[in-house]
C-alpha cells in the first residue's frame, strides 16, 4: 500500500523581506523535520494517527509557526491554544480548546481520543486533564516569543486606526494528514488562533469537520485560514462529501472550496489533503503557505511561497 504525509504551517506567510534568509531556511528545515518525523512512523509500518501526531509535535515546538511555542496572543496578551486529531478508520476524534498550559496540545487531543469519555475538552479542565494524563505542562509564558508580542502591538494599532492587517499578521495554524500502509487516513490541526482575538474565541481547528477531517477511503484534510468561515462551510467535511458523493478527485474538490466557495469573502484560506490513493492537494489563495509533503518513495518537498524546495529522498 502507498504511504504519504502532508503538512502545513499556515497560509498568509510573511513577505520574503520580513525574515532573513537564515530564518526562512530555519522554517523550511523545521518543515522538513516534521516530514521526517511523520514519515519515519509510516515507513516502519506505523499508523497514520501516530504519523500525524509526530509531525505536529515538531511544528508545535518550532517558533516559526502559530501553534505551541510561538503561538499567537489574544486581546488580553494571553495564549489560548486549540488542537484536534481524527482517525479516518474509526472516525474517533479528540479535541482540546482554550488551553494555556499544555506544551503540545496535539498530544492532549490524542489523549482525549484515546480516553473516550468526551470528544472535546476545554479551558482549565483540559489543562487539568492533560496534567492528569502525565503530559508535559508549562507556564503560559513558555509559548510567547518577541515576534508574537510585536504582532499583537501591530494588530492593536490596526484595530485602533481602522487600518488593514496582512494575512500573516492575522492568523496561522499547523496541520498534518497521513495515509498509512493499511490504507488508513488521519488528520490533525493545532493553532494559537489569530492575533488579538477575543478572549474565549474558538476557531475551526478544534472543530471536527471544519478544520480537521479524515475518513478512510475518501480523504484527510487540515485547513488554515479564518476559522469562522471554515466552521460555517464545514470545510473538511465538505471536501470529503464532494469526493464521496459527487465523485470528484481531491484536487478538484479542494480547489472548489478554497479557490471558489471561499473566494467571495476575500480572506486568506488554504488546506492540505491526502486521498485514499496517496494523492496530495495543497491549494491556497494567499501569497504563500508553509507546506510540505512526502510520498511513498521518500521524496520530500517543502515550500513557503510559490517555489518548491525538493529535498531528495530520506533514507
Amino acid at each position: 500500500m502507498t504511504i504519504a504525509l502532508a503538512i502545513h504551517g499556515g497560509c498568509g506567510v510573511l513577505a520574503p523581506s520580513d525574515m532573513t534568509d537564515a530564518e526562512w531556511a530555519e522554517a523550511r528545515a523545521d518543515l522538513a523535520s516534521a516530514l521526517d518525523a511523520g514519515f519515519a512512523v509510516l515507513k516502519d509500518g506505523g499508523a497514520a494517527l501516530d504519523a500525524v501526531q509526530a509531525a505536529l509535535v515538531v511544528l508545535e515546538d518550532s517558533p516559526h509557526f502559530n501553534a505551541g511555542y510561538g503561538a499567537a496572543l489574544n486581546e488580553a496578551g494571553e495564549h489560548e491554544l486549540d488542537a484536534s486529531i481524527m482517525d479516518g478508520a474509526t472516525l474517533a476524534v479528540g479535541s482540546v480548546t482554550l488551553t494555556q498550559r499544555i506544551r503540545n496540545p496535539i498530544k492532549a487531543a490524542r489523549r482525549v481520543l484515546e480516553e473516550g469519555s468526551a470528544v472535546m475538552r476545554g479551558g482549565a479542565a483540559a489543562d487539568d486533564f492533560a496534567a492528569a494524563q502525565g503530559l508535559d505542562m508549562v507556564a503560559p509564558d513558555y509559548f510567547t516569543t518577541e515576534r508574537r508580542r510585536d504582532t499583537l502591538r501591530i494588530m492593536k494599532h490596526h484595530a485602533a486606526t481602522g487600518t488593514g492587517a496582512t494575512e500573516a499578521e492575522k492568523h496561522g495554524t499547523v496541520g498534518a494528514v497521513a495515509l498509512d500502509r493499511n490504507g488508513h487516513l488521519a488528520a490533525g490541526t493545532s493553532t494559537g488562533g489569530y492575533t488579538n482575538k477575543p478572549r474565549g474565541r474558538i476557531g475551526d481547528s478544534p472543530i471536527i469537520g471544519a478544520g480537521t477531517y479524515a475518513r478512510d477511503g475518501v480523504c484527510a484534510v487540515s485547513g488554515t485560514g479564518q476559522g469562522e468561515l471554515y466552521i460555517r462551510h464545514v470545510v473538511g467535511h465538505e471536501i470529503a462529501s464532494r469526493i464521496a458523493y459527487l465523485g470528484e478527485d481531491l484536487k478538484t474538490a479542494a480547489d472548489q472550496v478554497i479557490l471558489r466557495d471561499l473566494a467571495k469573502y476575500e480572506t486568506g484560506a488554504g488546506l492540505i489533503g491526502i486521498d485514499a490513493h496517496g494523492n496530495v492537494a495543497a491549494p491556497y489563495n494567499t501569497d504563500g503557505m508553509f507546506r510540505g509533503w512526502v510520498t511513498d518513495n521518500g521524496e520530500r518537498v517543502v515550500a513557503t511561497h510559490a517555489a518548491l524546495y525538493r529535498l531528495g529522498v530520506r533514507g
